[in-house]
C-alpha cells in the first residue's frame, strides 16, 4: 500500500518519550536542552514531545506549542521529532496537529480520545477528520488503560488505509492484539511498542521500535535491543530484556512520568518537579529506583569517583 503523503525520516528504534522539565512551575528549557543533547550523543533514534510522559494534559496550549517548537529546534534535524497532539476533542486535536505541521514536526502522535469513551466507529470518524485536515504523517496511539477504550485491530486496519496514518503506538498490553494488527495492516504500516516491559516480545512480533520511557535513561541499550532483534541476534536482545526488567519495574511503580522524573533528577538532569495531580515518587520507591539504577551502573555507587 503506497501512501501519498510526505514521508518522515525513518521512525524506528528507541524513540524517547520526553519529559517536560519544570522549574518553579515554568518549562525549563535549559534542562530540556541538556536531555536532548545527551540522549542524541548516546544513540537515541528519535523523540516524542508532549506525550503522556511530557505531562501534556497539564500543559497550557501555549506551553504545548513552546515545548514542541523547542524540541524541534534543539534536535535540529539530528533525529526525528514526533509531536504529541492528541485530545478528547476532535477540533482541539486538529488545532494542535496543524501547529505541529506548521512547526515542521516529522510526525504527530495522536492518542485515542479519552474520557468520552467513543465507539469504534466514533474513533474512525475522529481520526478520519484529523487525517483530512492535515498532510502530516500521523501515528495513532492506543492505550486503553488511560483512555478507557480499546481501539480494536479491525479499527486500526480501517485507519491504516487513510493516506497519512502511518502507524500505531500499541499499549494495550496484549501481544495477540499487536499480532493481529500487524497481520491486518500490511508491511507499510508500522507498529511501535508503547510499553517498555513488552519491548522485546513486540520487537520479535514485528514492531519497528518503541516510544519509550526507559530510553530516557538507557537510550543506547534500548536502541541496540531493537537492532539486535532485527538482525537476528535474539540471544543478545533477550539478555538486555532481562537486564532491564528490574529497572522497568522500579520506573513504573508509580504512575508515569513520576518514576522517570525521579530518575532524571537522580541523574542531575532536572528538578523533580511535576504538576498536580501528579506528585513526586514516594521515598521508599525512590530509594528502590536509586538502588536499581546504581546496580545497573546508571548511577555511580556512593564513594566512587568518576
Amino acid at each position: 500500500m503506497t501512501k501519498d503523503v510526505r514521508q518522515p525520516p525513518p521512525i524506528k528504534g528507541a524513540i524517547s518519550a520526553l519529559v517536560t522539565p519544570f522549574r518553579n512551575g515554568k518549562v525549563d528549557r535549559k534542562a530540556l536542552r541538556l536531555i536532548v543533547d545527551c540522549q542524541i550523543r548516546q544513540g537515541v533514534d528519535g523523540f516524542v514531545a508532549c506525550g503522556t510522559t511530557g505531562e501534556c494534559s497539564t500543559l497550557s496550549h501555549e506551553e504545548h506549542e513552546e515545548v514542541i517548537a523547542a524540541t524541534l529546534e534543539l534536535a535540529a534535524g539530528r533525529v526525528p521529532v514526533i509531536a504529541g497532539t492528541g485530545s478528547n476533542s476532535t477540533q482541539e486535536a486538529i488545532r494542535l496537529t496543524k501547529f505541529a505541521e506548521k512547526a515542521k514536526a516529522d510526525a504527530a502522535l495522536v492518542v485515542a480520545p479519552y474520557y468520552n469513551k467513543p465507539t469504534q466507529e466514533g474513533m474512525v470518524q475522529h481520526f478520519t477528520a484529523l487525517s483530512e485536515a492535515v498532510s502530516l504523517p500521523l501515528i495513532i496511539y492506543n492505550i486503553p488503560g488511560r483512555t478507557a477504550v480499546n481501539m480494536l485491530p479491525e479499527t486500526v486496519a480501517r485507519l491504516a488505509t487513510l493516506k497519512n496514518i502511518i502507524g500505531v503506538k500499541e499499549a494495550s498490553g496484549s501481544l495477540k492484539q499487536a499480532s493481529d494488527i500487524l497481520a491486518a495492516c500490511g508491511e507499510d504500516f508500522m507498529l511501535l511498542s508503547g510499553e517498555d516491559p513488552l519491548n522485546f516480545p513486540l520487537f520479535c512480533l514485528g514492531a519497528v521500535g518503541t516510544i519509550s520511557v526507559l530510553s530516557n535513561l538507557v537510550p543506547s541499550e534500548v536502541s541496540e535491543m531493537c537492532r539486535n532483534v532485527h538482525t537476528g541476534d535474539l540471544e543478545t536482545a533477550r539478555h538486555a530484556h532481562y537486564r532491564l526488567a528490574p529497572l522497568c519495574d522500579a520506573l513504573f511503580a508509580e504512575t508515569n512520568p513520576i518514576g522517570v522524573k525521579a530518575a532524571l533528577s537522580l541523574m542531575g538532569f532536572i528538578r523533580n518537579e511535576l504538576r498536580l495531580p501528579l506528585i513526586p515518587m514516594s521515598a521508599p520507591r525512590r530509594e528502590r529506583l536509586r538502588r536499581v539504577m546504581t546496580d545497573l551502573g546508571i548511577l555511580k555507587r556512593p564513594g566512587v569517583r568518576a
